[in-house]
């Protein structure tokens, strides 16, 4: 019998790896999970075929190990803090290689180069939201309730003030209130943003995020979750307001539903709005 057609998977933190692995097996396919190390949930390992911890600079042995598995085709998936990126590497001589060569040390060209090695090893990266389309946040009203006037003028405003954010990769998400920008992310986080603005403006937010102009989907892809609805709970914000298409909504039924019952609006941006 044929052995089926493996998916790397570079699992971090949070929801969205199960979702990936998931969608994998549903469609027979095997799961190689590389984990990284203090991110990945160790419950993933259930999900899986395969499970390989390994470090953030752990390039070299990432490709063997894809490889060696056979493994053609990887997504990576899941959230990796900050501080571990930009502090919590120790590079093996493949990704010292890789440092050396990158013109801008940020978040993107790092793992850029790295998606780049991949793919000289043989190994595409694709897009990590190829099997979950039916996650991504659509057109206009996705809640019950829709846009006020004064949130649809909110919702606009913060577009506008969060594409310019994400234009100089600074950040992807604004929270604007009564058409004043309240708390613009950095690198903290959506969530942390989001209570933040409560702390500063009070209950009436609208929380707007965006994608990067030349978003690149294999990786970095924006994502909202239940963190992101108890944020909003917590900073008592009405409106979240995400780019269609090319935002990830985890477990979209359930975080519809928990949107509703905390009365928050989710509303879909138009590509180009």
């Amino acid at each position: 019998m044929e052995r089926p057609e493996s998916l790397g998977l570079i699992a971090g933190n949070g929801r969205f790896p199960f979702l990936v692995a998931r969608a994998a097996r549903a469609r027979g396919r095997r799961v190689v999970a590389l984990a990284i190390r203090e991110e990945a949930f160790p419950e993933l390992q259930a999900e899986v075929d395969e499970w390989h911890p390994i470090g953030l600079g752990q390039l070299g042995k990432a490709v063997a190990t894809l490889k060696a598995a056979g493994v053609r085709e990887a997504v990576m998936a899941g959230q990796v803090k900050h501080r571990q990126i930009f502090a919590g590497i120790v590079p093996d001589l493949t990704l010292m290689g890789v440092l050396a060569r990158l013109a801008f040390k940020n978040t993107d060209s790092l793992i850029g180069a790295v998606a780049d090695v991949f793919e000289r090893e043989g190994i595409r990266l694709a897009s990590s939201v190829e099997l979950l389309t039916d996650q991504l946040a659509t057109t206009g009203r996705m809640t019950r309730r829709g846009l006020s006037a004064d949130e649809e003028k909110d919702v606009r405003y913060g577009v506008r003030i969060a594409r310019v954010l994400s234009g100089h990769d600074l950040g992807q998400t604004a929270v604007v209130k009564s058409q004043a920008a309240v708390a613009l992310e950095a690198m903290e986080g959506t969530d942390e943003v989001i209570r933040r603005a409560g702390r500063i403006a009070g209950p009436g937010c609208s929380v707007v995020k965006v994608a990067k102009p030349k978003q690149d989907m294999r990786f970095d892809v924006p994502v909202v979750g239940p963190g992101t609805l108890q944020a909003m709970a917590e900073a008592q914000a009405r409106v979240l307001a995400v780019e269609a298409g090319r935002t990830l909504l985890l477990d979209r039924p359930a975080f519809i539903a928990a949107a509703e019952a905390a009365g928050i609006t989710v509303w879909g941006i138009e590509e180009g709005e």
